[in-house]
């Protein structure tokens, strides 16, 4: 990744949060200080991490470390190894889990609580690949060797272990009532 490829990239998940300036090195640290998005804080110190890894290891290191303290702080459990397209967005803080060695592409929208992870065993074995310009909705769970592929809708809540045509809307079982035990024990 060149330094201009950063600025692009960086360039074009910021816009996903409103802000249309070139991200020059004083504007991401007036950014990192002041902004409150979380997804724009990661988003600065997840590919600054990316870039400098094979570039100097200094800053390679220090990203590495803020990026470790983002991920704590928010609950961005998303690895630095993570192949993550140009125009990322995470919404909201809190719950999101995505495995090293998955595959995300371009202006993908990421709400909380979801998982993208491996799944061991099955006919399903590996880890998902997903397209450009999907929307994963709060606390959905894509696992597996799966491929979702471009424009596609994940609603909340939904298990996604299968593959994905182009423009799908993945939506879970509708609630329904199982029995009439009320909460007695639980509470």
């Amino acid at each position: 990744m060149s330094d201009s490829s950063l600025k692009h990239i960086l360039g074009e998940d910021l816009k996903r949060y409103g802000i249309n300036t070139k991200p020059s090195f004083a504007r991401k640290l007036k950014l990192l200080l002041f902004n409150s998005a979380p997804g724009v804080k990661f988003s600065i110190v997840f590919r600054s991490c990316q870039y400098y890894r094979g570039k100097n290891k200094v800053l390679f290191y220090f990203f590495f470390l803020y990026l470790r303290r983002i991920k704590y702080k928010y609950g961005f459990d998303i690895s630095y190894r993570t192949n993550i397209g140009k125009g990322l967005y995470i919404g909201h803080f809190g719950g999101v889990v995505i495995h090293g060695d998955s595959i995300i592409g371009e202006y993908c929208n990421i709400s909380q609580g979801i998982t993208i992870g491996v799944l061991n065993r099955g006919k399903n074995k590996g880890i998902p690949k997903i397209g450009n310009s999907v929307f994963i909705g709060p606390n959905a769970v894509i696992v597996g060797g799966i491929t979702i592929e471009d424009d596609v809708l994940i609603g909340a809540n939904s298990l996604v272990n299968f593959n994905v045509k182009a423009n799908a809307v993945v939506a879970p079982q509708p609630s329904q009532i199982i029995s009439y035990n009320g909460s007695k024990d639980y509470v």
